[in-house]
């Protein structure tokens, strides 16, 4: 093993999925956690890109849009993400 490598431990039934996940995605499973690791934002990133958000749609509309505004465009993003998960599953 490498000097920046390490090994995690999962549960076989896990390990088997990200087996099967990473078959089905015609990669590895040190591929599939890895992009998974790298390409998930954390809450404190996802915070940043809110901040950000509100901070360009203030600048473009001359206002921060409002707590009942942000709720609504959050549950639609939800939706469109479900959506999103439930038609890759799909597929």
């Amino acid at each position: 093993m490498a000097a920046d490598e390490t090994s995690i431990k999962v549960s076989t039934a896990a390990r088997d999925r990200l087996a099967q996940l990473a078959a089905e995605h015609g990669t590895t499973i040190r591929s599939l956690v890895e992009d998974l690791a790298q390409d998930t934002p954390t809450r404190a990133e996802y915070a940043e890109r809110a901040d950000l958000a509100r901070a360009e749609l203030a600048a473009a509309l001359g206002q921060a849009p409002s707590p009942e505004a942000e709720a609504k465009a959050r549950a639609l993003l939800e939706r469109l993400g479900n959506n999103q998960h439930g038609s890759q599953a799909a597929a």
